[in-house]
């Protein structure tokens, strides 16, 4: 189990013009990804370090978006002005989460625009629509090579997310022991009786430390 990615939802000027200015901040350049066909969304890809990467996403017109709690989540939090979404666990086994949450994981797949399939299982968007401080869960299906990390080359690394919320709400979600920490990524949970979700992340950059 390990962060994957984090999700940031465009802004009113759009896709290209909100994933151009997290690139400027962050110096990482960022990628088309194409279209989410089953959840009626489209992304950019910033990759970053250690196999993560930052993922600007944008709903479309579509019936699809209407319909899957990820579209739902992203035209939702664009309509509220656009910015951070949430983070993503990636586990090699859906399974005892499917069990734990008591349903079956959805299929994911993204058309990149030269024609690659990208494909995986997630479950938890419910759950982050819900009570946003909680990450939904992916199984990729395919190999290391095709991760969206792969996309480019780059030293910029996420360092920390921060989040408003309670830090032992997300390890029950999760399965984990009450106290589990990361050694990769710091957590840092705020305003635990607040408004929670995803308030800002971390990354090292060349140019030093950067908060977005």
């Amino acid at each position: 189990m390990r962060v994957d990615h984090v999700s940031y939802a465009a802004e009113q000027g759009g896709l290209r013009e909100t994933a151009q200015r997290l690139s400027d901040a962050l110096g990482v350049e960022a990628v088309d990804g194409g279209v989410h066909p089953r959840f009626g969304t489209r992304n950019m890809i910033l990759p970053l370090a250690e196999g993560r990467y930052l993922e600007v996403v944008e709903v479309l017109d579509h019936p699809a978006s209407d319909k899957a709690p990820f579209g739902q989540a992203v035209r939702a939090r664009s309509e509220d002005g656009g910015g951070w979404l949430g983070w993503v666990v990636a586990v090699d086994d859906l399974t005892p989460a499917e069990e734990r949450l008591g349903r079956e994981a959805a299929q994911g797949n993204r058309h990149r625009p030269d024609g690659v399939e990208l494909r995986w299982r997630q479950i938890g968007v419910k759950g982050l629509i819900s009570d946003p401080q909680l990450p939904y869960l992916v199984q990729w299906e395919v190999e290391a090579d095709l991760h969206p990390s792969a996309s480019g080359r780059t030293v910029v690394r996420l360092s920390c997310l921060q989040i408003a919320g309670d830090p032992r709400r997300v390890t029950d979600w999760l399965g984990l022991p009450a106290g589990y920490t990361s050694q990769e990524v710091e957590f840092e949970f705020l305003a635990p009786h607040g408004t929670p979700g995803l308030l800002a992340c971390r990354f090292d950059t060349a140019a030093g430390s950067v908060t977005i």
